[in-house]
């Protein structure tokens, strides 16, 4: 019978047992093991940064300064408290309504 691969992944545990992540489909009996580490989620997750970073670099993207950001934030807050100041008189002016339902007030 020619030889069946089958790849898996799983965990080496510190006294060197191996915990696979599924059953493999091959029957009972013999087999070779290649162990090969993989990047952590952590490593792969700044290498696909440093990937964006660099793509980004390459189209000539200037990020925001410091300053900008504050600015862009802080023009956010004044436009947020404006919608928030326009909500509350709405509120105020529907709980006056409620007081006075026919309009005498």
């Amino acid at each position: 019978m020619a030889p069946v691969t089958v790849e898996l992944e799983g965990t080496l545990t510190p006294d060197g047992a191996i915990i696979l992540d599924s059953k493999p489909a091959l029957p009972p009996g013999r087999v070779r093991v290649i162990l090969q580490s993989q990047a952590s989620p952590v490593d792969r997750f700044w290498t696909v940064m440093n990937e964006i970073w660099e793509g980004q670099r390459a189209r000539g993207f200037v990020p925001r300064s410091g300053e900008e950001v504050n600015a862009e934030l802080e023009a956010a807050r004044d436009e947020w408290e404006e919608h928030q100041l326009a909500l509350e008189k709405i509120q105020e002016e529907a709980r006056k309504a409620r007081e006075c339902p026919h309009g005498s007030g």
